[in-house]
């Protein structure tokens, strides 16, 4: 790809890194402030975990339906330009929902159909940033900005539910007072509106940094070559790739089972609190908040630090002990345990994510990461939709039932964790936070996953060979 004049007068590597993502934190704070308020509204129009989850699934499915067709588009056209086209996507249903919301017409079930727009476009969003990272940076910095990116979004959970919950009241009152015939037709709380606009505001000027800032193309590496094709056999490129490495297979499959059990008892943690705190929404802000927190201090340690030598140390241990803190925070019935759980599970994100992250980056060539990385997601999130499904349904009509009151639940677990509102979610919490914490341990048990880094040569020594194969 050639690159013009202007191309080479404007930011690149870890500066244009570092803009992008000042862009991607302002991005994520507006989108986790409007959607902060619009689950706070969710639950109050139901009163119920399901509606909260189904929004949750409905993102989730096209992410993982579109995934073949998402890979080939991100390899084969401008990263960057795929990467503006999901923040204005995002940006469009925002619109709708504010449009919808301000004329008092907003409905839960239009959050389903948002959520699957926007997941559709957001598709793009995941494998073009980390692909493009792999043409931006030196392979030593992987996981300095995996760290980077991870801080980024619990950067923007932080100050989300602050910024939320100091607006929604004072803000509902002056629309009240100043423009009267606006809120009443609001569905809720008229304060919304004005967390739906932020969230509007952050995705221009994420895309204003995307601008901004030059993404190199990836150098055609002999993998790449051997993936062109048809559009079906560019589009299963991915599979057969991951296939034919079982060790990138195995540290996938430890994802799905993780997401697979995380993601049954994650999506009622939130209805859990609100549950058994009478929808307290400053508690439930403050432990979102605790766990932001405990995510950027993950990060800022692993910036330091660097990872384990070893990065399989990072997902497996990782893996296994956020999960031990999930189990806790179901067995916990209190704020200040919530508070510690929340902050423990978020610590050991970025060093689960990023380890995971550079290994691939490393192994896999830029100009196929595209491919690789949406079937890397495929697999890893095949289940997740079934999980959030099924996560509601379980809650509201099996486990909250059976632990309503006294003497309706097997007395051992009603010991442990509680009767009454709430008790039944923080069983399932607690479950799959035990299972997740045996998916970290059970990959030890495999040896193409343990020594995945050793059994897989870095594409660039890869591609290092091949050049003096060719020159000889």
């Amino acid at each position: 790809m050639t690159t013009t004049d202007t191309d080479n007068r404007r930011p690149t590597g870890m500066t244009a890194f570092t803009i992008i993502l000042i862009g991607q934190v302002l991005s994520l704070l507006g989108t986790a402030v409007s959607q902060f308020g619009l689950s706070l509204w969710v639950y109050d129009q139901s009163g119920m975990a399901t509606p909260m989850t189904r929004v949750a699934f409905w993102f989730t499915l096209p992410l993982i339906v579109f995934t073949p067709v998402v890979g080939v588009l991100v390899d084969r056209a401008n990263r960057k330009l795929m990467m503006m086209l999901s923040d204005l996507a995002a940006a469009f249903t925002t619109l709708v929902v504010l449009i919808l919301y301000m004329t008092g017409n907003l409905e839960i079930w239009h959050l389903y159909i948002t959520a699957f727009i926007s997941g559709t476009f957001q598709g793009f969003q995941w494998p073009a940033y980390s692909a493009a990272i792999s043409t931006m940076l030196d392979k030593k910095d992987y996981t300095r900005a995996g760290a980077m990116m991870d801080m980024a979004g619990n950067s923007s959970a932080i100050f989300a539910p602050m910024l939320a919950g100091a607006l929604l009241g004072p803000l509902s009152l002056w629309m009240m007072r100043r423009m009267p015939d606006l809120a009443a037709r609001a569905s809720g709380e008229p304060g919304l509106t004005a967390l739906l606009v932020l969230d509007l505001v952050s995705a221009a000027f994420a895309i204003g940094t995307l601008l901004f800032v030059y993404i190199p193309q990836p150098v055609v590496s002999e993998v790449g070559r051997s993936a062109d094709g048809g559009f079906l056999h560019q589009a299963l490129f991915g599979f057969r790739y991951i296939l034919e490495r079982p060790s990138l297979m195995g540290l996938q499959l430890v994802f799905l089972f993780g997401n697979l059990f995380l993601s049954l008892g994650f999506m009622v943690r939130g209805p859990m609190i609100l549950a058994r705190t009478g929808s307290d929404k400053l508690i439930f802000g403050s432990i979102q908040t605790a766990g932001a927190i405990g995510g950027i201090v993950g990060g800022l340690v692993l910036s330091a630090w660097g990872g384990f030598r070893r990065r399989v140390h990072g997902v497996l241990i990782g893996w296994a002990l956020a999960g031990l803190a999930v189990l806790a925070t179901g067995l916990s019935q209190a704020l200040v345990p919530w508070l510690i759980t929340s902050f423990i599970t978020a610590m050991f994100t970025p060093l689960i994510n990023s380890s995971n992250q550079a290994i691939w980056q490393s192994k896999v060539p830029p100009d196929v990461q595209g491919r690789v990385f949406a079937t890397r997601r495929l697999i890893a999130w095949i289940v997740t939709p079934l999980s959030q499904l099924m996560a509601g349904p379980l809650a509201d009509k099996v486990l909250e039932p059976m632990f309503a009151q006294p003497g309706s639940a097997p007395s051992l677990l009603a010991g442990i964790f509680g009767t009454g509102p709430g008790a039944g979610m923080g069983v399932q919490l607690g479950v799959a936070g035990a299972l997740s914490a045996l998916v970290g341990f059970g990959g030890y048990a495999f040896a193409a996953v343990r020594n995945a880094e050793e059994r897989l040569p870095d594409h660039d020594a890869v591609a290092t060979s091949e050049t003096q194969a060719e020159a000889a």
